[in-house]
C-alpha cells in the first residue's frame, strides 16, 4: 500500500505524530563544500511541506549553522505544524572544551544556540547525540528534564549509543519521573543492518521510535558503483581524493558484500521500473521498527526520486530476496536463542500460544 508523507506515525511512546520519511537538512548550505544554496534548499522545503510532511532533522553544527538558521527562517511561518528535530554534544567552539559532550553545559549552550540559529522559542526534539563514556546519565537525564520543564525542548532522544546505555537511561527517566527518550536515532540501512541485533529491538520494548539515518548507505545503494569501484587504497578511478565515492572507499564501505546488495537492489528496481534509491528506501520504510528513515537532497530532482520511495510495493519474494543477500549473523546470544533446541528446551517442546 503507497504511503504519504501526511500518513503520520507516532514517535515511540510519545503522542507526536511525525511523517514517515524525515528530510535532513545537513544539505542546507554549502559551508562543507557541498549542499544546497539558499534558494535551492527553500524549495526542498517547499516541496516536502507542500506534500505534508512536517519531520525535519538537524543540529547545531551542520553547515557551520546555516542548517538551522535556513530551517528557522523557512519554518517561521508555519511553525506550529513543524516538527523541528536537533541534536547537541558535537563540539561547536575550538578551543573550549566545554562546548563539546553530553554534559549540562554543553547541553544548555548548544541548545541556546539552536533556539537562537532557529529562531524559535521551542524545540521539538532534541538528541543527545554521540555518547561520550564520560557524563554520569543523570546529569544528562536531569539536564533533559529541566529543559522540557522550562519548555525550551518538547521531547527528549538519543543517538549514537549502545543499546545498554539507552535502557538503562530509559530505566533510570522512568523511576524518577523524569522526561522519557521517545527517539533513537541510528544508522540502518541494507548494507548497514547490525543494529538489529539490540538496538531495533531495544527500541521497541523500551518505547522509543528509531529514526534512521544513512537509509542509503552513503550512497552505495543508488545504483552507482560497481566492482571497478572496489580499490585497496581508498580511492576511485576518475574520482578525486575527497569526492563522495573515494570516502566510501576510504571508510571501507565498497566491498564484494556491498555491493552484491547493490546489485540485487537494482535487480528488484529494473523489475519494478523504479530506482534503486526508491527501491532501498521502501524496504527501510516497511522495516519492523523503523519509524522514519531521514532522507538528504542537494537539488529538487533528488528529493523528488527520494519521496518516490513512498509509492513502491515489494512485494514478500522482493522483501525475501534483499534480506537474504543483506542478512547478519545475529552473534551471542541472539544466534543461540533463535535456534529450535533453545525453544524446545525452554518451551517443553510444547505449542505455546502467545497473546497480547
Amino acid at each position: 500500500m503507497a504511503l504519504t508523507l501526511d500518513t503520520y506515525r507516532l514517535l515511540g511512546r510519545s503522542g507526536l505524530r511525525v511523517s514517515p520519511l524525515a528530510l535532513g537538512t545537513a544539505t542546507f548550505g554549502t559551508e562543507w563544500g557541498w549542499g544546497a544554496e539558499r534558494d535551492e534548499a527553500r524549495r526542498l522545503f517547499d516541496r516536502y511541506t507542500e506534500l505534508g510532511g512536517n519531520f525535519f532533522d538537524t543540529a547545531s553544527t551542520y553547515t557551520n549553522g546555516s542548517s538551522e538558521q535556513m530551517l528557522g527562517e523557512f519554518a517561521r511561518s508555519n511553525r506550529d505544524k513543524m516538527v523541528l528535530s536537533t541534536k547537541y554534544s558535537t563540539l561547536r567552539q575550538s578551543g573550549d572544551p566545554n562546548s563539546g559532550g553530553t554534559h549540562r553545559k554543553s547541553m544548555v549552550g548548544s541548545v541556546e544556540a539552536s533556539l537562537r540559529q532557529l529562531n524559535t522559542d521551542y524545540i521539538d526534539l532534541l538528541y543527545v547525540n554521540v555518547w561520550d563514556f564520560r557524563t554520569p546519565v543523570e546529569e544528562i537525564l536531569r539536564g533533559l528534564d529541566d529543559l522540557v520543564r522550562r519548555g525550551k525542548v518538547l521531547y527528549v532522544g538519543i543517538s549514537s549509543a549502545p543499546a545498554w546505555q539507552v535502557s538503562r537511561m530509559q530505566a533510570i527517566a522512568d523511576l524518577r519521573g523524569w522526561s522519557p527518550l521517545v527517539a533513537l536515532e541510528i544508522e540502518y540501512s541494507l548494507i548497514e543492518r547490525t543494529g538489529e541485533r539490540d538496538l531495533i529491538p531495544m527500541a521497541r520494548e523500551m518505547g522509543l521510535g528509531v529514526v534512521a539515518f544513512s537509509p542509503l548507505g552513503g550512497g552505495l545503494l543508488t545504483g552507482k558503483y560497481s566492482r571497478d569501484d572496489l580499490n585497496p587504497i581508498g580511492t576511485v578511478a576518475g574520482e578525486s581524493a575527497g569526492s563522495r565515492k573515494s570516502l566510501n572507499a576510504a571508510l571501507g564501505m565498497v566491498t564484494d558484500r556491498t555491493l552484491a546488495i547493490a546489485d540485487a537492489v537494482k535487480e528488484i528496481a529494473a523489475e519494478l521500473d523504479r530506482t534503486p534509491a526508491q527501491v532501498s528506501l521502501a524496504w527501510a520504510l516497511h522495516s519492523q521498527g523503523v519509524t522514519a528513515p531521514i532522507i538528504g537532497a542537494r537539488t529538487l530532482a533528488q528529493l523528488e526520486v527520494n519521496l518516490g520511495a513512498l509509492e513502491v510495493d515489494l512485494s514478500a519474494s522482493h522483501l525475501a530476496r534483499l534480506d537474504e543477500v543483506s542478512a547478519i549473523d545475529l552473534g551471542n546470544p541472539h544466534g543461540l536463542l533463535a535456534s529450535d533446541h533453545i525453544r524446545a528446551v525452554t518451551s517443553g517442546d510444547m505449542t505455546i500460544e502467545t497473546r497480547r
